[in-house]
Order: C-alpha cells, then structure tokens, then sequence
C-alpha cells in the first residue's frame, strides 16, 4: 500500500454501497409500482397521490424502522391501511409482504466498471465501505456482490450524517480533509463529508429515492469533484489528491 508523505495528503476513500458499488434503486422502483397496482383495486391512484403518501409515511417511519427494504415493506403496509380506509383485504396484504421479501432477495448486480476502479484506488489509498440500511440485508448484500475481498473495514451504519463520519474518521484517527468519500446520494454520501471538510466524488445513479434527492450541495463545491462512471474513480481521486497536496 502506497504511503502517503504530505499532511494534506488523501489518507482514506470511503465507498458507497447501494447504487454507487451495485444496483439497488431500481428494484424499490419496481416495488412501488407492484405496491400500486394493489391500491388499484381499491383506490383512484391519480386522486390519492399514492407515490407522495408512501414517501411520507417511510420518512414519518425513518426514526423507527431505518432505511432499507425491511421499514420500506413496513410502511407499505401502514400506508395501504390509511389509503383504503382500513378496507384492504388479508390477502392483498399478504402479498405486500410479499413484495417486500422480493425486494429483499433481489439479486446484486455489480455496477459496470467498479471492481476495477475500487481496486486501483485501493492499491494507492486505505479504502472503507459505509453503506446504511438494515445490517443483515447490507451484509448479505456484501458477500453477494463478489467486494467484500476489495474493503479490509466495512462500516454499516443507519444514518450518514456528520456524527456518523465523524466517528469513522476519529477511529482511523484522520482529519477530514485526507478523507474522500464516493457515492450517488450528494445527501447521505457528499454534503456531511464536504461539511466537515473532506472530499467528494459524486457518480449520479439513473433513479433516486425522493428522500435522497433533496440536498444543499451546490454543484461548484470546491471539494466536490463529479465522475459519470466508476471507471473515472480513480482519476478523480489523484485529482483530489493534488489539489489536497497544493492545499486547495
């Protein structure tokens, strides 16, 4: 592993998991839309904004059951009861439980060009993974996407925000400005890291969850650097390195 000599030198990349390292949103989306044509059978899902009352019922549920599929299927069952006026039948609950199972055996696709980018990255830099979401789905995950090799620390948190990177950061004893972070979300993965001082590499995935769309970071932020696909990783990482070198 390559040792970093400067002070401001890059001495960690942190990787998102879902959607930045494998495909995830995608079969959410689907899940939704398989949530839908259940409520069809009761409701007008035009008039009901069927789409706007689920994503509230998931953020009023967020402090309770987490991210992930597990408190998604959760407040699909919630939301159906609300919407149908408590009128939906067992059975099209029993298969809104079974969306949710689905979803949470969805097979893991790894994202075209990321296990190349992560290992270059990892052959010059200490490399983590922080992912949030339910542990037990976010471990099976890991192993089924064929990584877990590429990442000697993986963290599984349930909320990224600035006490969660800074708590990681404190237990690599590094200062945020030697710390880049890589994902979709510029919510979970880009804005807490910039705010403490580090780095970003934001790589848009083609879909993502209306909660995480909503965000402070302005697209010039001096620390964020933009990569279309994971195959510009690495480069975008050496970019960030000599701009850390020449403290900029």
């Amino acid at each position: 592993m390559k040792t970093q000599t400067s002070p401001s030198a890059i001495g960690l990349v942190g990787f998102d998991g879902d959607d930045t390292l494998w495909k995830s949103e995608d079969f959410y989306r689907q899940a939704e839309q398989d949530f839908e044509s259940i409520l069809g059978h009761y409701i007008d899902l035009h008039d009901a904004g069927t789409a706007q009352h689920l994503l509230k019922v998931e953020r009023r549920n967020l402090a309770v059951f987490g991210y992930g599929a597990k408190g998604m299927t959760l407040s699909m069952l919630e939301a159906a009861i609300e919407l149908t006026e408590e009128k939906i039948s067992a059975a099209h609950l029993r298969q809104i439980i079974e969306i949710g199972r689905r979803t949470l055996q969805h097979p893991v696709e790894v994202i075209d060009g990321v296990r190349d980018a992560v290992a270059a990255i990892a052959a010059e830099y200490p490399v983590v993974l922080i992912t949030k979401g339910d542990l037990f789905h976010q471990e099976q995950k890991i192993e089924r996407s064929g990584l877990r090799d590429l990442f000697p620390r993986i963290e599984i948190v349930s909320e990224k925000d600035n006490d969660t990177y800074a708590r990681v950061l404190a237990e690599f004893d590094l200062p945020a400005e030697r710390f880049v972070m890589v994902g979709n979300s510029l919510r979970s993965d880009i804005e807490p890291v910039l705010g403490l001082g580090g780095w970003g590499v934001y790589t848009p995935y083609a879909v993502t969850w209306a909660h995480e769309a909503e965000h402070g970071v302005s697209d010039d932020a001096p620390r964020l650097h933009h990569a279309d696909t994971a195959h510009q990783w690495p480069q975008a990482v050496q970019a960030i390195a000599a701009q850390a070198a020449q403290g900029r």
